[in-house]
């Protein structure tokens, strides 16, 4: 590795004072560190850079903070292949699998190329208004339609491939991937999925059918999702963090990206340890 690109939660002064560390033992090591501008200003080791640049230039990027700090930095990769290290500052994250006690041993396996990578799968996202394409998203974790909050059932009819599943009458829908199972999915009655399994997951949001259940199909499947004639509030949901109003018509098509996001893997924990340990499996 020869430069190293780090991001922070925003207005978390302690994140910000683990990046000074890292980026000093990284320096002493002869890596030249990236950071935004105002992180890099806080930071006398590393060099200020727009946040977009950052991955098109780094060969590794550096994330303290949580899930949602590493999710908008998977958004900012895009289509490159470059590993992203999550570290977290709090609890435990699903993403975010590095605690700090471990931030120096990772370190030191990473610069000595020891340390495994975990292919993840995200979704490319298209919606059509009458035919037309009006926005496109990148997802890891999962795509969200979802009602407002005075807004009625939302009749959504859905397809696998060339085949129509059915109409879903529900408060929502989601498309989650293997790595987003555990997110929004499992708090609605879905499954956890393992990240190594080449599958996606369809959750209803509090179904008016209880024989409406979470349908699991294959990654390679393309879901088709038509939000049928409403006059009221609905929207999409990318990765909990960005995107936008839908109009009755409106058609969300779904399929695996080609481009998936590359996780630095824990060198002391596996997946089922995370599992046990944020899900607390186990205690009485």
């Amino acid at each position: 590795m020869k430069l190293v690109g780090i991001f922070v939660k925003r207005h978390h002064q302690d994140a910000v004072r683990v990046a000074g560390e890292v980026a000093a033992w990284l320096n002493g090591r002869g890596i030249t560190v990236l950071a935004e501008e105002a992180l890099a200003a806080e930071i006398p080791d590393a060099l200020g850079c727009p946040a977009v640049e950052i991955p098109t230039q780094a060969d590794l990027l550096i994330v303290l903070g949580g899930d949602g700090t590493l999710l908008s930095v998977a958004r900012l990769v895009g289509d490159r292949r470059t590993p992203i290290l999550g570290i977290n500052l709090g609890s435990l994250g699903f993403l975010t699998e590095i605690t700090r006690d471990e931030i120096v041993p990772v370190l030191t396996k990473l610069v000595a190329g020891d340390l495994a990578v975990s292919e993840r799968l995200r979704l490319d996202v298209v919606i059509r208004r009458e035919e037309t394409e009006v926005a496109r998203y990148r997802v890891l974790n999962d795509l969200v339609i979802n009602k407002g909050a005075l807004a009625r059932i939302i009749d959504m009819e859905a397809w696998v491939d060339d085949a129509y599943l059915t109409t879903f009458k529900a408060d929502g829908l989601i498309i989650a991937t293997p790595t987003g199972s555990t997110a929004y999915n499992l708090a609605a009655g879905g499954p956890i999925i393992s990240p190594a399994l080449n599958c996606l997951v369809i959750s209803p949001i509090c179904p008016h059918m209880l024989t409406n259940r979470p349908i699991i199909v294959s990654g390679e499947s393309v879901i088709r999702i038509e939000v049928k004639f409403q006059d009221e509030d609905v929207v999409l949901t990318a990765d909990g963090q960005i995107g936008m109003p839908l109009h009755g018509g409106d058609v969300v098509e779904i399929r695996r990206s080609s481009h998936p996001s590359l996780l630095v893997l824990s060198p002391t924990k596996d997946y089922f340890q995370i599992l046990r340990t944020k899900l607390k499996w186990g205690e009485r």
